[in-house]
């Protein structure tokens, strides 16, 4: 008779896992003692096999309890993640986003390019897509502002709503270079239906992650 080898999931909570260890635990006892109590005499088994089991059994405990002192870091990120999503709320914050909203005076966008672009070309796009407004921007490194005071291509109004920026730019040799586009927006609630907070804008809601910078109300 051979004993089967340690087989246990470590993944899922920590109860769970120190559950289905206990249990190949005992089941690795029982097989243990049938074996001995059932050998030759004459040709006792080799130790070596349970052994190296046990080894298992521990290195397999070992893991388990890595696994909850990661599930309490966890926990302690996402509850020092809510402190501050909440503290954020009623202050204004520079958020890596192209949407934002247009309230029927103007909507603002800031954009900054990794290189320096020789021809740029802006568009906005409305909520289903489609591309309402196009302009040329501005060239060179840096940060560049860019307000649209809600006038389409076409020289109608647009209706307020969610707007999104997209910027196209390209070098002197027609390669492509890469921007970063970030809007200005108020803070006004906490999302904490999911396993990581979101702050509340009026486009949207927003990872804490997106945020550059936040502006105390004060």
């Amino acid at each position: 008779m051979s004993i089967a080898p340690v087989v246990t999931d470590t993944s899922g909570s920590g109860a769970n896992s120190r559950t289905r260890l206990s249990d190949n635990y005992d089941t690795f006892l029982v097989l243990l003692t049938a074996q001995l109590q059932n050998q030759d005499p004459l040709a006792p088994m080799d130790s070596t096999q349970f052994t190296q089991q046990l080894v298992q059994f521990s290195q397999v405990e070992q893991q388990i309890r890595t696994n909850e002192q990661l599930e309490g870091l966890v926990g302690q990120y996402q509850a020092s993640s809510a402190g501050a999503a909440l503290a954020y709320l009623g202050n204004d914050a520079i958020i890596e986003s192209a949407q934002t909203t247009f309230d029927g005076d103007e909507a603002n966008w800031d954009y900054t390019f990794d290189g320096a672009p020789q021809n740029v070309t802006l568009e906005v796009k409305n909520a289903q897509g489609r591309t309402v407004y196009t302009t040329t921007g501005q060239t060179g490194p840096g940060e560049h502002l860019f307000t649209w005071d809600g006038t389409t291509t076409g020289g109608d109004a647009a209706p307020n709503g969610v707007y999104k920026l997209v910027v196209n730019a390209d070098d002197a040799d027609d390669k492509a270079v890469n921007s970063t586009i970030t809007v200005r927006e108020t803070i006004r609630g906490v999302d904490f239906s999911g396993a990581n907070p979101l702050v509340i804008t009026v486009s949207g809601s927003r990872t804490l992650d997106s945020i550059r910078a936040v502006i105390d109300a004060g």
